[in-house]
């Protein structure tokens, strides 16, 4: 039996959410810090985030696998202990690499925190549910609107089993077989097709805005899913997507918040 889908929060579908915060480097807010986060809270966005496991299994606020490209650091994020991360700056900023549990001590539910989980993307396969364990485990004393996803199924179904009051959703895109190598060319036909929507107990999609015209994405809309976006990058087009897409995550300008 599929899990029981949990509806997504109506801020979800209100309130334009800030790709990996509200960052700016120039301004000395990386993506995913603290900086960024409380610049959303500051301008009343939402908030997206990523979590990427540590070493010892804790739930760590970062988007890449490796360190190489935010950090001074290399290597892959999950040879690092949390403590070894949390001792990493942030290039352009003071701030260093949060664990999930302060990022949800400082958001304390004020605006809506949309949380990213990324396993085992190379092959989107099995995760072992290390990572979503941590993710729950913070979860479980938050209060505010909050909801997960993954590009990977298997993350939103061990997110069923361990966090079943969660909402939960599948972010979702066109999976150019080139674009998205090394998963294999027959897993990226497969999930093109969104096939485990209702097998994951989802509410909602965050779907590439440039393939929004997906035949898929009406069919869920029509059944009731919530449809949010990424990754849009001006007023253009975000009037674009919001002809499908109920709401947006944003970077790079300073998106309108609807009356």
């Amino acid at each position: 039996m599929a899990p029981r889908p949990v509806p997504l929060p109506a801020a979800f579908r209100k309130t334009p959410i800030a790709h990996r915060g509200y960052h700016s480097l120039a301004d000395g807010r990386p993506e995913n810090s603290l900086a960024a986060f409380r610049a959303a809270i500051g301008a009343g966005y939402g908030i997206e985030l990523d979590v990427q496991q540590s070493a010892d299994g804790q739930a760590m606020v970062f988007h890449d696998d490796d360190l190489d490209r935010l950090t001074n650091a290399t290597g892959p994020v999950k040879e690092h202990s949390a403590a070894e991360l949390q001792a990493l700056a942030l290039h352009g900023s003071d701030d260093r690499i949060p664990t999930l549990d302060e990022v949800l001590a400082v958001v304390a539910g004020r605006v809506p925190l949309l949380i990213e989980i990324k396993e085992n993307l190379g092959t989107m396969g099995e995760t072992g549910g290390r990572l979503e364990q941590a993710t729950a485990k913070a979860l479980a004393a938050y209060n505010g609107p909050v909801a997960v996803m993954s590009f990977n199924p298997h993350c939103v179904m061990h997110m069923a089993r361990l966090a079943p009051d969660v909402p939960r959703g599948l972010t979702t895109e066109a999976y150019d077989p080139q674009h998205n190598a090394p998963i294999p060319v027959t897993v990226c036909e497969r999930l093109r097709g969104i096939p485990d929507y209702d097998a994951t107990g989802s509410s909602f999609i965050s779907h590439q805005a440039s393939d929004l015209g997906r035949p898929r994405v009406a069919d869920l809309k029509a059944r009731g899913a919530a449809i949010l976006c990424w990754t849009i990058q001006s007023p253009q087009a975000e009037a674009q997507a919001r002809q499908i897409a109920q709401n947006i995550t944003f970077e790079g300008y300073p998106a309108i918040i609807p009356a």
